[in-house]
C-alpha cells in the first residue's frame, strides 16, 4: 500500500495489524481519485470517517487538499494513521480523532464545513446509514459537499433520497463499490 500521486507519491503506508481494517487497494484508490480529482482544490477540507490506515485522506492531502480529519474508534488504527502522516510529512495538515464516528461528528460541529467526506465503515452493519442520517442535518455539510461511501457491492442504497441525498455517481468493483452522493435539499 502506498501513496499513488502528489507530494507524497510512492511513499509506503502501513496498515493496522489484524483484520479490523480493509485498506483500499492501490488500484481501487487510483480509480477513486481519478473520479475525485475535479473536486480537490488547495482549500479542500477532507473528512475521512472509519479511516483505518488513513490511506484515503492521506492521498487527498498528497494531491493538494488543504486539511484532513481522520476518525476511527480503534486506537491501533489511529496510531497507524498518525505514523503514516508523520512518514508522509503531512501531519501538519491533519487531525486524528480516536472516537466513534457519531460522537466525533458532534464534536466537530462548529469547526467548519467539509468539501469531501469519505466513509468506509465495516460492511453490512448499517453504519453508513446511521452516519448519513446524522450528516443530513449537520452543519459540517453544505449543499456542495461530496460524500463517498465505500461499501460491499451487496449493500442496498434504495433509501438515499429518503435520507436527503441524491446519487451523483456509482462505481462497482469486484467485491465492493463507491457511491458518490450530495445533499438534495439542504
Amino acid at each position: 500500500m502506498r501513496v499513488i500521486a502528489g507530494e507524497a507519491r510512492r511513499l509506503k503506508l502501513k496498515a493496522p495489524d489484524g483484520y479490523e481494517t480493509r485498506p483500499t487497494s492501490d488500484k481501487i484508490k487510483e480509480t477513486l481519485f481519478n473520479m475525485l480529482m475535479p473536486y480537490i482544490y488547495s482549500d479542500t477540507m477532507f473528512l475521512d470517517l472509519f479511516a483505518g490506515s488513513g490511506g484515503i485522506g492521506i492521498e487527498a492531502l498528497s494531491r493538494g487538499a488543504k486539511y484532513a480529519v481522520f476518525v476511527d474508534n480503534s486506537k491501533k488504527a489511529c496510531a497507524c494513521i498518525t505514523e503514516n502522516l508523520t512518514n508522509t510529512r503531512l501531519s501538519d495538515r491533519a487531525r486524528v480523532i480516536n472516537s466513534d464516528v457519531l460522537t466525533s461528528l458532534k464534536r466537530l460541529e462548529g469547526t467548519g464545513v467539509y468539501d469531501i467526506i469519505f466513509m468506509d465503515p465495516p460492511y453490512d452493519l448499517g453504519l453508513e446509514k446511521d452516519t448519513l442520517r446524522y450528516l443530513a442535518s449537520s452543519p459540517l455539510v453544505s449543499p456542495e459537499t461530496l460524500i463517498i461511501i465505500e461499501a460491499s457491492k451487496d449493500t442496498v442504497f434504495d433509501d438515499i433520497e429518503d435520507l436527503g441525498f441524491e446519487v451523483v455517481k456509482y462505481k462497482e468493483y469486484k467485491n465492493n463499490c463507491h457511491l458518490f452522493i450530495k445533499p438534495s435539499g439542504k
